[in-house]
């Protein structure tokens, strides 16, 4: 079996990114349930709700509740979605301590998310610092839009290297690089991260991208080539942005880890991670975008005998 060293590491935003399009609230235990079994699972890291409004985003209404039901252990792998230093606040004092404070590049976009201009979100970000501080946690820097806005066309990318820049982000430990509706191309993503890195050596760079375009996997393996150690994905390909008209999902969680962790794949550890995925996307009566699950349950014979849709061997399994 050939052995590959984690080029970067995953964070599976399932429980935010991948519910806030469907429009369909999970109970607080189905979501434990589905974190913890990526926890068992060997995931990483997660993203695991919103402290966005819950009439906005009525999946997301009970991201509180499930803060507070995990535990110490659980939360240090867990990072939570906010826009505002209240935000940090709140989602602090149920327990959280990771926080991804998000704004767009674009004014367009981020009045449509957040409801604000950038750099009014920009001007509050010392504030969300100081705060995730105060409970010795760590907050990154997220930017929305970082290459294209459905509302502005392409975002220059010296705009995105502007608030990477900025004073006001500089509690930041990680910056946060979206292509929120998946129409970037390797070479722009690759461009990106690589300039970030650059410009910005001592903060870890995170890509997070989405598979409209059918580009999803590409672009993570272009980002992490150009120095992102942390990619986000979904279960599935599951999610997309509710305040980007044209954004679909993200990029599946199982093909980057079949792209990037093969040796991490082993046949029960896939078997596991793909029947949990499907059973949540019939459940949420989702479409299966993941092509590592499509494959691996396909029964469709090739002229040599063998399925088609068989994984290589260090992967076979049976479901």
């Amino acid at each position: 079996m050939y052995r590959f060293a984690p080029a970067a590491e995953l964070r599976d935003v399932t429980m935010r990114d991948g519910l806030q399009l469907t429009g369909k609230m999970l109970p607080t235990d189905r979501k434990l349930e589905i974190i913890r079994a990526l926890i068992e699972l060997g995931v990483p890291s997660l993203e695991i709700g919103s402290m966005a409004r819950g009439d906005k985003v009525p999946p997301m209404a009970n991201t509180l509740e499930v803060i507070g039901e995990l535990t110490a252990a659980e939360l240090a792998r867990c990072w939570v979605w906010v826009a505002t230093p209240r935000h940090v606040e709140k989602a602090a004092a149920a327990g959280a301590r990771n926080f991804q404070y998000c704004f767009s590049a674009s004014d367009s976009h981020n009045q449509a998310n957040i409801g604000r201009t950038t750099e009014v979100s920009l001007a509050a970000m010392p504030d969300a610092v100081d705060i995730t501080r105060s409970v010795d946690g760590e907050i990154e820097l997220c930017i929305a839009t970082s290459f294209t806005c459905p509302f502005e066309g392409q975002v220059p990318p010296d705009r995105v290297i502007e608030i990477a820049n900025d004073e006001r982000a500089t509690g930041a430990t990680d910056i946060v690089i979206c292509d929120t509706l998946g129409q970037a191309v390797p070479v722009q993503v690759q461009s990106l991260i690589e300039r970030v890195r650059a410009e910005t050596p001592d903060r870890r760079v995170v890509f997070h991208g989405h598979d409209t375009w059918g580009l999803g996997v590409a672009n993570t393996l272009a980002a992490i080539s150009a120095g992102a150690t942390m990619v986000d994905g979904s279960l599935g390909g599951l999610g997309g942005c509710p305040f980007a008209p044209g954004a679909s999902g993200n990029t599946s969680s199982e093909d980057i880890l079949f792209a990037t962790r093969p040796d991490w794949f082993e046949p029960k550890t896939l078997a596991a991670m793909a029947t949990l995925s499907e059973e949540l996307l019939t459940e949420l009566n989702e479409p299966m975008r993941s092509k590592t699950v499509q494959g691996a349950r396909s029964k469709g014979s090739s002229r040599t005998g063998r399925s088609a849709g068989s994984t290589p061997a260090a992967f076979e399994w049976v479901a």
